[in-house]
């Protein structure tokens, strides 16, 4: 059973409808009990870095999905701002510590630099290099973003790459954990079978 980890401030609704679609039995909570008992999980986020991780600490999350994720070995897909969540440090908000799944930082878009306009928001080709969830010809496929800050790993991991302004991170994956930048349930086809490729290579 796949639990979709509701924080109050995620577009939960969205990708319940779309594993729905998909046939993918899945509960939606914000319980620590329901993470526990989940075979794989899904973080979406929407919002301030700072109070998701507020959230996760205040309702005991953070510590039940270390567990979960770094020594149980679930498997793990992170959305957007869940993504996020799993670097050591966000700076949004006034900055906050994240989960630490992967050592990096989470930082305002190098793209503010270039006069871009943020949040970078619309459809963006990414290129996945290798990555086995992304199923396509050429290894790329394009996605729908919405999103003022990006991660920066400071560890070695497989990333995915797209681009607005300057190469940023699109993906990123560390044994059982995967994080998107874009939101795959608002991709039409492509994202539909990113979240199906997630449902069952990780099960």
């Amino acid at each position: 059973m796949i639990t979709v980890i509701d924080l109050g401030i995620s577009n939960i609704t969205s990708v319940s409808r779309a594993l729905q679609r998909l046939g993918v039995q899945h509960l939606v909570s914000g319980l620590p009990g329901d993470v526990e008992g989940a075979g794989q999980l899904i973080l979406p986020g929407v919002g301030s870095f700072a109070e998701a991780a507020k959230r996760l600490r205040e309702s005991g999350l953070d510590t039940v999905l270390k567990k979960a994720v770094l020594k149980e070995r679930k498997p793990i897909l992170g959305i957007c701002l869940g993504m996020q969540l799993f670097a050591s440090y966000g700076e949004e908000g006034g900055g906050a510590p994240g989960l630490d799944f992967i050592r990096g930082k989470v930082l305002y878009h190098r793209a503010s630099q270039l006069n871009l306009r943020l949040p970078h928001i619309g459809w963006n080709d990414v290129h996945f290099n290798g990555f086995n969830i992304a199923q396509s010809p050429n290894g790329n496929s394009c996605f729908y973003f919405v999103h003022s800050y990006e991660f920066i790993p400071e560890e070695s991991v497989n990333t995915a790459i797209s681009h607005y302004g300057v190469d940023f991170v699109a993906a990123i994956q560390k044994d059982n954990i995967l994080g998107v930048q874009f939101h795959p349930e608002k991709s039409q086809g492509a994202g539909l079978k990113l979240l199906e490729n997630f449902c069952k290579s990780y099960s």
